[in-house]
């Protein structure tokens, strides 16, 4: 059965019970190349156990990092691990221009690969290119960004965070904080997934926000605009950034500021839970970047193996959000040191 047909008939696929992620522990990182082929397996010590004999297959995850951004070192180590797991050569690429994205996505096609996950921070400049993917037979998953457009595009899943509802929670913690004034820092104009967040945290929070647009492929551009705008505003007492980097960027904004404003944000790294245990950093929003890439991967292995559908091909499978603070840092912590939370 084609890729269309599988289309037509998803809403009546079983949805799948999601015991891989039960082996995450299996699998480890290697490079961005793939994992290793099966005749380079090594039969002693167990080494091959609990990885998958089926035939080799190539999936091409292409994302809309930008460059430096370590959130997505975080998305690409799930994503080879569950590669390693189930004998799948990933070949990773991004682009944080959605045109370039899209042609990323037309590379992967050309090169006709097993399938496909991709980001949608834009949606519609992705329209056309996935629209080919279907045609070519290709199944092509969605992750981290996207959920409210994976359906309409054709995608068969969807892993990832509700942004919207995240940054309602992020509002109603402000709130339980006593925050009344707070900034929201976009480092990416037009990413429909971080306009998301902010405007979740504007249903929700009773005091006064407003949206700071910043550079984010230029952090001391990132910095002396955080920096500026405290100078300027001496009642904002919150800051509230879209990802890890910036974060930690924003922390040294405000002590150049003499600001006394906390910094709370969206996704997680090594860096970002010692300041939180530090008390530089009031909590992060977890969305689980290793488990996105992981189930991404995974999930078009059990489709080109097993015909199923994560969600039923109806319902976007939800990694997040979780709020981490100075209560659960610790736990937290041992697996960000490695590299996967």
């Amino acid at each position: 059965m084609d890729r269309s047909s599988h289309a037509r008939s998803r809403r009546f696929a079983p949805a799948v019970a999601l015991a891989a992620a039960a082996a995450l522990t299996l699998a480890g990182c290697s490079s961005s190349s793939g994992g290793k082929k099966a005749d380079e397996e090594s039969d002693s010590g167990g080494a091959s156990a609990g990885k998958a004999n089926t035939p080799r297959m190539t999936v091409a995850l292409v994302t809309h990092q930008a460059p430096g951004d370590t959130f997505w070192d975080i998305v690409r180590k799930g994503a080879q691990a569950a590669a390693d797991k189930d004998n799948v050569k990933l070949v990773y690429s991004a682009d944080p221009n959605a045109g370039n994205q899209a042609n990323l996505v037309q590379n992967a096609i050309d090169q006709k690969v097993d399938g496909i996950a991709v980001t949608l921070a834009k949606p519609d400049a992705l329209r056309s290119v996935l629209g080919k993917a279907e045609k070519a037979g290709i199944p092509v998953v969605g992750l981290n960004s996207g959920l409210a457009d994976w359906k309409k595009l054709g995608l068969m899943e969807f892993f990832g965070q509700d942004e919207s509802v995240a940054g309602e929670a992020l509002g109603k913690r402000l709130n339980e904080d006593g925050a009344k004034k707070a900034v929201c820092v976009i480092h990416e104009q037009g990413n429909v997934g971080l306009t998301q967040r902010c405007e979740g945290v504007k249903k929700t929070f009773e005091g006064s926000i407003e949206n700071l647009y910043v550079n984010g492929t230029d952090m001391p551009s990132v910095k002396s605009t955080i920096t500026a705008k405290l100078k300027q505003d001496g009642g904002i007492d919150h800051l509230i950034t879209l990802g890890a980097p910036f974060a930690m960027t924003a922390v040294q904004a405000v002590d150049e500021s003499g600001s006394e404003a906390k910094v709370a944000t969206f996704d997680l790294n090594k860096e970002l839970t010692g300041a939180i245990e530090k008390g530089d950093i009031e909590f992060a929003v977890d969305q689980q970047p290793y488990l996105q890439g992981y189930l991404a991967v995974d999930g078009l292995w059990l489709y080109k193996n097993n015909g199923n559908y994560s969600g039923g091909g109806e319902q976007p499978v939800l990694t997040g959000p979780a709020f981490v603070d100075k209560t659960n840092v610790k736990a937290v912590a041992e697996f960000a040191s490695k590299g996967t939370r």
